[in-house]
C-alpha cells in the first residue's frame, strides 16, 4: 500500500534497519576469549588429570592450577580474541559483522 504523492509522508525515506554489529562484536569477543583461555590452560589441566587420582582433591588442585596458570595468559587470550574478530570481520566470515 503506497501513499498518494501529495501526502506529507510520501517523500520521507524509511528508517535504516537495526544492525547490532557492536553487540555481536562484544559477544564474539567474550566467546573467543573463553575459548582461547581454555585452550591456553588446557595443558596444565591435563597434567593434573593425568597425575592426580580422581576425587575432591583432584577438583581442588585443578581449580587452583587453573587460577594460577590463567593470570599470566589472560592477556594472550584477549589479544588472540581481538585478532580473531578483526580477521573475521576483515575477511567477512563472521555473521553480523559483514558490510551490506
Amino acid at each position: 500500500m503506497s501513499l498518494p504523492p501529495d501526502h506529507p509522508l510520501a517523500g520521507r525515506r524509511r528508517a535504516p534497519a537495526f544492525r547490532p554489529s557492536f553487540t555481536l562484536a562484544l559477544l564474539y569477543l567474550a566467546v573467543f576469549f573463553v575459548v582461547y583461555a581454555l585452550l591456553l590452560i588446557l595443558p596444565e589441566l591435563l597434567t593434573v588429570l593425568r597425575d592426580v587420582p580422581p576425587g575432591p582433591e583432584q577438583q581442588q588442585i585443578a581449580q587452583e592450577t587453573a587460577r594460577r596458570s590463567f593470570g599470566p595468559k589472560a592477556g594472550y587470550a584477549l589479544g588472540l580474541a581481538l585478532a580473531t574478530i578483526w580477521a573475521g570481520a576483515r575477511l567477512q566470515v563472521l555473521p553480523g559483522l559483514r558490510p551490506r
